[in-house]
């Protein structure tokens, strides 16, 4: 899900996440060394410390950790539902990113 196009908001896109049930057949699943659960689990907390004042210092490189998760198991999900779940999440964490791009020097 590539929203980089469109004119999104964090909070919309948070809902809309938080009310989209688990794909619960994955619960558990490990793709590519990265368990699922947890990486949903890691990206929920960043969104919400983000709409709660912004990340702090160690949650930065949680926050590229799994971007770098998501991009790496993204293509390998196989299950329609599933990656549209992670997609979206992948859109939350790179919108959040946005903010902690490291400035031109």
């Amino acid at each position: 899900m590539d929203l980089s196009h469109l004119d999104v908001r964090l909070p919309p896109l948070w809902e809309e996440h938080r009310q989209a049930p688990f794909p619960g057949r994955f619960r558990g699943v490990n793709i590519a060394g990265v368990e699922l659960i947890l990486l949903d689990s890691y990206v929920a907390g960043l969104a919400i410390s983000e709409l709660s004042g912004g990340l702090d210092d160690d949650d930065i490189p949680t926050l590229w950790a799994c971007i770098t998760d998501l991009d790496k198991i993204l293509p390998l999900i196989g299950d329609e539902y599933c990656r549209s779940y992670y997609a979206r999440l992948r859109a939350i964490a790179r919108f959040i990113a946005r903010g902690y791009l490291p400035s031109a020097i």
